[in-house]
């Protein structure tokens, strides 16, 4: 059978109408309300109910935004995006498993702001980055997040990665009973990768472990901890284990932890204008750990034993 050439001119044109239509379909901004509903396009008229309803329909770089108060459920993120809440309560609540999973790209720059991440004491972790290449925690409470070895943050990116951590409380994450986990756990997932880390004006209070970077297994991380707090932890407040690991505080306060300040096999470990006080032990050091001070720090109170650091050195 053959089409008139004025038929196939409207079946073109057709065709080229459908596949705008899909291409425009995902939004570089979307929205999500505690009375949303996820069949909905995500506009700010017609908002979603879920972060994982309006991912699925907003484009890659775009932003989900919360227009008001509610739990918007647990996500997998695969591209750029932004998911942010200024001024709402955003309940990212989960029990038994992971909130936030990042599996994007080496590319792929992935924020997320004032959003109140709960795991309701039997959740695995409350972000978890298994790739990507930048993530960005802004004003995030991460809490209860104990199932298990559970984490707060976990970064274990196969991928090179930098993450920001700022103004953020990260609390009550780890088992007790179990060895391992806690607040922020750093360990490459690729022994061929490295890891930049920036925590700032936070606190990481109340876990099995504080922040804890670990290159035992390969990789290589860079952590810096300004202007935060490390208090109450089960464990260690900071524990750098490994010799490609490298952890410098600065204007830290690490207090009430078993061991303050830990480095471990060889890791290196700087301390600069900090107060390390009343831990069972203020500086732990073993296989060969470098902890090295330049010599301004507050070590006082400490239970068992302030420590000693393994050298000093000069300020530049």
């Amino acid at each position: 059978m053959r089409l008139l050439p004025g038929l196939i001119g409207i079946l073109a044109a057709t065709f080229l109408c459908l596949a705008s239509q899909s291409a425009s379909a995902q939004a570089t901004r979307t929205w999500v309300s505690g009375v949303g509903d996820d069949a909905n396009p995500c506009s700010r008229t017609a908002p979603c109910k879920t972060f994982a309803g309006a991912i699925s329909k907003t484009a890659a770089g775009g932003e989900i935004n919360v227009l008001d108060p509610g739990g918007f459920g647990a996500v997998t993120i695969t591209k750029s995006i932004t998911i942010s809440s200024e001024g709402f309560e955003a309940g990212v609540l989960v029990a038994g498993t992971n909130a936030i999973i990042i599996n994007a790209a080496s590319t792929d720059v992935v924020v997320l702001r004032g959003l109140d991440i709960q795991g309701l004491g039997s959740g695995l972790a409350g972000v978890k980055l298994l790739s990507g290449g930048a993530l960005r925690i802004e004003k995030c409470v991460i809490r209860g997040f104990r199932g298990g070895t559970a984490i707060g943050v976990a970064v274990i990116s196969t991928t090179n990665t930098e993450v920001s951590i700022v103004d953020t409380v990260i609390s009550e994450n780890g088992s007790s009973t179990t060895a391992g986990g806690g607040g922020v756990v750093i360990a490459p997932g690729s022994a061929a990768v490295s890891h930049d880390i920036t925590i700032s004006r936070s606190q990481i209070d109340n876990n099995f472990s504080g922040v804890v970077a670990n290159t035992n297994n390969g990789g290589t991380i860079r952590v810096a901890i300004t202007d935060s707090t490390t208090s109450g932890n089960t464990n260690a407040g900071v524990q750098g284990i490994g010799a490609q690991t490298r952890i410098a505080l600065d204007r830290a306060t690490v207090n009430g932890n078993a061991n303050g300040v830990a480095s471990q096999f060889q890791a290196n470990v700087t301390v600069n204008n900090s107060l390390v006080s009343m831990n069972v032990r203020g500086l732990f050091i073993a296989n060969n750990g470098n902890l090295v001070s330049f010599g301004n720090n507050q070590l006082i109170g400490n239970t068992t034993a302030d420590g000693a650091f393994t050298a000093t050195v000069p300020q530049k």
